[in-house]
């Protein structure tokens, strides 16, 4: 790889947390306790990567768990994201707003997990759905990956119970 090559490559490092794009990283959760759930979840940085714990309870119309944080991918030239995780055997969203709204439409695209086991798993822009409180939106345009400003990751789709997904790494790439 080139030294032009390597200075594209933006790496979005939740060990270290201090990036370009995200000097001030911080972790928002936002579970169905917003809309009377009583779902719960944390989330715990480790010397090696992010861990989003809790429990997906469906009482009181609940259902879901989430963490996201700010960040700012412009000038990244990004065409794909690549995660290294961790997880249960569940599937979670990983889910990206080109707003700076906490709510509002959100593009998302399901990952499985495998218990135990660390997966490389790759996004390209068509890869991701545009939606709105679990609706799809009739409109889709495709995301443009340089226009990020949040990222998150959810887990939902009537998936009761306890829930572990470990991230060591999230990586834009050119």
């Amino acid at each position: 790889m080139t030294t032009k090559q390597l200075s594209s490559l933006f790496i979005f490092n939740v060990l270290l947390l201090s990036t370009e794009a995200n000097a001030d990283q911080r972790w928002y959760i936002v579970n169905d306790s917003v809309m009377g759930g009583i779902s719960n979840s944390q989330v715990v940085q480790t010397q090696d990567s992010l861990v989003f714990t809790g429990n997906v309870s469906l009482d009181n119309n609940g259902g879901f768990a989430s963490i996201r944080t700010e960040l700012n991918t412009q000038s990244q030239n990004t065409k794909g994201i690549m995660l290294r995780v961790k997880g249960d055997g569940q599937t979670y969203q990983l889910r990206l707003r080109t707003t700076d709204y906490l709510d509002g439409a959100a593009y998302t695209h399901s990952f499985k997990t495998v218990k135990n086991e660390w997966l490389n798993i790759n996004f390209i822009p068509s890869d991701f759905t545009l939606s709105f409180r679990g609706r799809v939106l009739d409109q889709q345009p495709t995301i443009d990956f340089n226009d990020i400003k949040q990222l998150g990751f959810m887990i939902a789709g009537k998936q009761e119970g306890k829930f572990k997904l470990e991230v060591s790494k999230i990586q834009f790439r050119p």
